[in-house]
């Protein structure tokens, strides 16, 4: 056997895909994994975006940004309503994310997000890893 790093390519992951689908098979799931991009607009400029995917009963909050200058007036907490009033009826359990200590904890306490734990580097607290969820059902 040999073992070394390589770079992704559509090869790779098409194994990869093949390999998760027999096993979920096997365990009676599937992943249905699909991407997802919302975006806010201001006339034709992208003030903001939230990205991530669906698999499985969850939906993952992956990146979300808004443009520095339009900061503070709630563009954030509408593309988090977006995701959330898209996929609240659509089998989904939960929506989830993780952010860093630096990043946005507060702000996903606010859209209503439970932090089930704290991961904590020991070098550096601004990279603690913050992981939170929102339960559809409530």
């Amino acid at each position: 056997m040999d073992i070394k790093k390589v770079e992704l390519n559509d090869q790779i992951e098409n194994f990869i895909e093949e390999e998760h689908q027999k096993y979920e098979k096997n365990n009676g799931v599937e992943c249905n994994y699909t991407p997802f991009c919302f975006i806010a607009r201001d006339d034709d400029k992208i003030i903001g975006s939230i990205a991530g995917a669906t698999f499985f009963s969850e939906v993952y909050i992956d990146e979300l940004v808004v443009k520095e200058e339009y900061r503070g007036q709630d563009i954030g907490t509408e593309l988090i309503k977006a995701v959330e009033d898209y996929y609240k009826d659509k089998g989904f359990n939960n929506m989830n994310t993780c952010t860093n200590e630096f990043q946005a904890p507060k702000f996903y306490e606010k859209c209503g997000f439970e932090l089930e734990f704290v991961r904590k580097n020991k070098d550096n607290p601004k990279l603690n890893k913050y992981f939170y969820v929102k339960y559809f059902n409530n």
